[in-house]
C-alpha cells in the first residue's frame, strides 16, 4: 500500500503537519518497501486559495491508498473519497509514528471532513 503524510518537514521523523493542504512537504510512504520519498509542497502551502484541493489532487494522482494527516478540510475530504483514498486524521507525532500507528491496525478512517479549510 501507499501513503501519503502530511508533514512538516522532508524527513520521517519530522512531525506530522497539522493541516494538510498547507504542509510543506508530503511523504508518500510504500509498505511493500518500506520506503520513504518526500514530495515539496510548499507550491500549495503558499497558494491564496484551494491549497487543499491542489494537495488532493497530488495524492490521487500519486496512486496513494491512504492519507495520514492532522486534519482534513471539505473540500480536500471530497477530492480523495472520490478517489478512494481513505483518511486517518487526528495524529500528533512524527511520520513515522503516524505510520506505526496505522500499521498497527487499530486505526479508523474518517467517514467526513474533520477541517474546516483554509487554515
Amino acid at each position: 500500500m501507499k501513503l501519503v503524510i502530511s508533514s512538516e518537514g522532508p524527513n520521517p521523523t519530522d512531525r506530522v503537519d497539522p493541516h494538510f493542504g498547507r504542509a510543506p512537504y508530503l511523504i508518500l510512504f510504500d509498505s511493500s518497501s518500506e520506503s520513504f520519498v518526500a514530495q515539496d509542497n510548499s507550491a500549495q502551502a503558499e497558494a491564496a486559495q484551494g491549497a487543499g484541493v491542489q494537495a488532493a489532487q497530488i495524492v490521487v494522482a500519486l496512486g496513494t491508498d491512504a492519507l495520514l494527516t492532522g486534519h482534513c478540510g471539505p473540500k480536500a475530504f471530497d477530492v480523495l473519497s472520490a478517489a478512494g483514498v481513505k483518511v486517518y486524521s487526528g495524529f500528533d507525532s512524527t511520520v513515522m509514528g503516524a505510520v506505526r500507528d496505522w500499521q498497527g491496525g487499530q486505526l479508523e478512517p474518517i467517514t467526513s471532513p474533520d477541517g474546516a479549510g483554509r487554515h
